[in-house]
């Protein structure tokens, strides 16, 4: 995305956009609302369907209204503590995605059917919310490890949702849970690969620059 003097943009050394950016500000507090709204709706269908998959990305939504509310927090700040908000944040999504493989095998365990209804209408809703926000970051994904680890939240929870919405035509066709129960699992391969990769990204940045010998 180009630059328009009018905006007062400010432009890294590397040619990349600043987190300073006023655009990108005003992305992350569209994004935290929005976030934090579908975490209360998806929570609460979630627990009414019995749905795995509901539950976990109702977690996910309150995640990243954390992690935006994070990222908000060192704006302007300097490049190491948006590195180490970044680091947070790449652990927080290797946690959610050992919280759902857990969630997921007790469901298992106790054998529960969701309802299919009520998880098709919310993960359109939520594919709706997401897909929108992950278009508002999109101009943003290539910056610092804190502004990719958002874009990464924001591009992981859009193809979420659409795995629920086939997991709600599964148990529909079935009769069965596991349909919702191998959406969940593909959700926390999604959070756990894009967690390292967060971690790693966030962790490089906060290695010392390498003296240059002569």
């Amino acid at each position: 995305m180009s630059c328009d003097c009018h905006d007062h943009c400010t432009i890294e050394s590397n040619g990349r956009e600043s987190a300073s950016h006023p655009g990108w500000r005003r992305a992350l507090w569209i994004a935290l609302v929005l976030n934090a709204l579908m975490f209360v709706v998806e929570l609460s269908a979630g627990l009414h369907a019995g749905s795995v998959s509901l539950l976990a990305d109702a977690v996910d939504f309150a995640g990243d209204a954390a992690n935006y509310g994070l990222s908000l927090a060192v704006l302007g700040m300097a490049s190491v503590w948006r590195s180490r908000a970044a680091l947070v944040k790449g652990l927080s999504m290797t946690a959610y995605g050992v919280f759902v493989v857990a969630k997921a095998g007790w469901v298992l365990h106790l054998g529960s059917v969701p309802e299919p209804l009520t998880m098709g209408v919310v993960g359109a809703l939520a594919l709706a919310v997401n897909a929108g926000v992950a278009v508002l970051l999109y101009a943003y994904r290539s910056g610092d490890a804190n502004m990719r680890s958002v874009w990464l939240c924001s591009r992981n929870d859009a193809l979420s949702n659409i795995a629920v919405m086939l997991a709600a035509l599964g148990v529909f066709g079935t009769g069965s849970a596991w349909p919702d129960l191998v959406v969940a699992g593909v959700m926390a391969a999604l959070a756990l690969s894009a967690g390292v990769t967060v971690v790693r990204h966030a962790l490089s940045e906060l290695q010392p620059p390498q003296p240059q010998h002569h």
